[in-house]
């Protein structure tokens, strides 16, 4: 496999450090439940980017490009799932005092909502299918393994950034649980950063 890494690491890690639902998903969970939490959260998003891999290494991504209705329905389940996780953050600000005896959620369902929340995007399809073949050599003698293979390494580099951002904001969960008031304006500015994500996949257009 003919690769250019060093202009594939480069450019991946300018993606990945790029705010977006993915980062907002994992520092409101690292907040509210500590490191442990942002680093389960952050590695459902590198699982849901193997599964956006093996989408991309079938070619799902050129049919969802393809497929006005595929690519329609995709939007509106992101969005709405998006949405929902905007809505439930607000909520829980209103009682951030009651945040430190509140029931946290299961890991299970913190590491479900990291993939649910990328796998349901239709743009990272398109993305993984536009972004990685770029950095295949043409002179590549399997195009379609380098791309899996780059897939994959793009998975590991998110979890090695996301997952120390997920760590290092939950340690500060301990002095935001005592000042609620900070907490509460964080839950809030993250709900509607999700919501406003939502609505903008919403009215996003195929490329």
């Amino acid at each position: 496999m003919e690769i250019s890494w060093i202009l594939f690491i480069v450019a991946s890690v300018a993606v990945i450090l790029t705010p977006g639902q993915d980062m907002v998903l994992v520092m409101s969970r690292s907040i509210a439940q500590g490191a442990y939490a942002g680093v389960v959260t952050a590695a459902g998003v590198s699982v849901g980017l193997v599964l956006h891999t093996i989408l991309a290494t079938l070619g799902v991504g050129a049919v969802v490009q393809a497929s006005e209705l595929l690519f329609t329905l995709m939007k509106i389940l992101g969005a709405g799932y998006l949405i929902y996780l905007g809505v439930t953050l607000i909520a829980s600000s209103s009682s951030a005092t009651m945040l430190a005896t509140a029931s946290p959620r299961s890991d299970g369902r913190l590491f479900l909502d990291g993939t649910i929340s990328n796998v349901s995007n239709p743009k990272i399809a398109i993305f993984y299918f536009a972004f990685l073949p770029q950095f295949v050599g043409a002179e590549s003698e399997n195009t379609v393994l380098a791309i899996f293979f780059l897939g994959i390494c793009f998975a590991l580099i998110t979890f090695i950034i996301k997952g120390p951002v997920g760590y290092f904001s939950g340690l500060l969960s301990t002095w935001f649980r005592s000042n609620p008031l900070v907490l509460r304006n964080i839950y809030r500015l993250s709900g509607i950063t999700l919501i406003v994500l939502g609505v903008k996949l919403v009215f996003e257009e195929r490329v």
